[in-house]
């Protein structure tokens, strides 16, 4: 038996605080605000369909690697065979990671902190100049992987929650307008659920869930737990409480979007929308404040990314040192950056629309794969009848070079024609049910088979 040191509840404290500080990064600040202005007077639905897939779905990914006792995203894939899972982790990890996720960690952090302090003249010097000291941190406070649960949860974020706090007390003392009375935008008059739920897509959580279960894990063995079940245990509990702070920190952010409308217009993104409600309330000391807070924020996100590709990558192309793949990722995620913010956003929605579906039906498969022992036979038939649709969504979401063109106005066609919810993104929904419903059916006749045939032979 492996001697293992019972952890305080300071210990599950700053493991929670550090989960925390991996998940909320750019994008949980800039999308809920933004949903908020953008839902008006319904903002609770909105809210409630984004808490599923910003919330919900992430902890579920956190489950799902306690309960499969599995240490990253690889192993959640791993019921589909070892080619499935090698290709399902690279693109897990190249979205989160050094193509979307991690370069937009920097340019957030940039474009609504420091840019309107930079005269324009000098924008992409800026950027240039930001993101290497960015991601020049990212790496020092990544280096040594026994010191990113300290670096996290003990040192970055508590600052980032204490300035957040600051922004909550002037909003909410101070309200800007009634949130039950502002107009909502055309598309959340009547789908505000379904556009909420879609949004939270943008969050990359789901994704992150999956990837950072190789930091978690290690970071858990480094506090003195060794055991499987044990290092699962104390996972889903820290998970849980986490999620449920971020949850509260959305519903506060939508709340405050929609309370925006009194003095603003519904902004062109999130990131705007902070700008202009910080500075309302606090003028240019606001701006100071909005700098530290995103960059902070964005910082813990960062290391979290660039540890966890490095990790996973390390794992299973172990000739390549955990420093090298280190190195490696934080440079392309430099480089990736000073690409621009629009770009990145617009062509990561498209990945997101394909790998999401994916996520979320692994993620209830693994959660729920004591119900099935597991049987690859149900995963294969679910994860068979979501890639197509979600394949059809991607290409109905890329840019209009791609989406507009002969071959994806075909796809878009074919897809609104014969899939449910085509319109609404959701066009994998039906048949990823379709196809639980036959692979737990052939998983059930070969049981049932297998149980005849020992009968017959005794």
């Amino acid at each position: 038996m492996l001697e293992e040191r019972k952890l305080t509840k300071r210990d599950y404290f700053v493991v929670s605080s550090m989960l925390f500080g991996l998940f909320f990064g750019a994008g949980n600040l800039i999308f809920p605000l933004h949903l908020g202005q953008l839902a008006g007077q319904n903002w609770v639905p909105a809210a409630l369909g984004f808490l599923v897939t910003g919330v919900l779905l992430p902890l579920l990914s956190v489950l799902a690697i306690s309960i499969t006792r599995s240490e990253g995203v690889y192993d959640v894939g791993r019921p589909l065979g070892p080619v499935f899972a090698l290709l399902f982790m690279i693109l897990i990890h190249g979205t989160i990671g050094p193509l979307f996720g991690t370069p937009r960690t920097a340019t957030v952090s940039y474009t609504v902190g420091l840019a309107p302090l930079v005269p324009k003249n000098f924008q992409t010097v800026g950027l240039l100049v930001f993101s290497a000291v960015f991601f020049g941190l990212a790496l020092f406070f990544s280096l040594e992987e026994n010191k990113i649960v300290n670096n996290i949860g003990k040192l970055l974020n508590p600052v980032f929650l204490v300035l957040l706090a600051g922004v909550f007390f002037l909003a909410f003392s101070s309200p800007m307008g009634h949130a039950g009375v502002q107009h909502a935008t055309a598309a959340y008059t009547s789908g505000s659920f379904v556009n909420g739920f879609l949004q939270g897509y943008n969050t990359m959580d789901a994704l992150a869930g999956l990837a950072f279960g190789v930091t978690v894990v290690t970071a858990v063995r480094t506090l003195g737990k060794k055991r499987a079940n044990s290092v699962a245990l104390v996972t889903a509990r820290a998970g849980v409480f986490a999620m449920a702070m971020i949850a509260v920190i959305y519903v506060g952010l939508i709340f405050v979007g929609a309370m925006s409308l009194g003095k603003f217009k519904v902004s062109a993104n999130g990131g705007i929308a902070f700008d202009q409600i910080v500075n309302h309330y606090m003028g240019v000391a606001g701006q100071a404040i909005l700098a530290t807070l995103i960059t902070v924020t964005c910082l813990t996100t960062a290391i979290g990314l660039v540890a966890a590709f490095a990790q996973d990558f390390h794992k299973h192309f172990p000739k390549v040192s955990y420093r090298t793949w280190l190195v490696l990722t934080t440079l392309a995620s430099f480089l990736t950056a000073n690409i621009g913010l629009n770009q990145i956003i617009a062509w990561s929605t498209p990945m997101l629309m394909f790998l999401y579906p994916l996520s979320m039906v692994l993620i209830l498969l693994s959660v729920a794969s004591p119900l099935f022992h597991k049987d690859p036979v149900v995963y294969k038939f679910v994860v068979l009848f979501t890639v197509v649709p979600a394949f059809f969504d991607m290409v109905t979401a890329f840019p209009a070079v791609v989406s507009q063109s002969s071959f994806g106005k075909a796809m878009t066609g074919f897809e609104q024609a014969y899939l449910p919810f085509a319109n609404y993104g959701l066009a994998w929904l039906v048949p990823a049910l379709v196809g639980a419903v036959l692979g737990v059916a052939v998983h059930v006749f070969k049981r049932v088979s297998a149980r005849n045939t020992v009968s017959q032979t005794k």
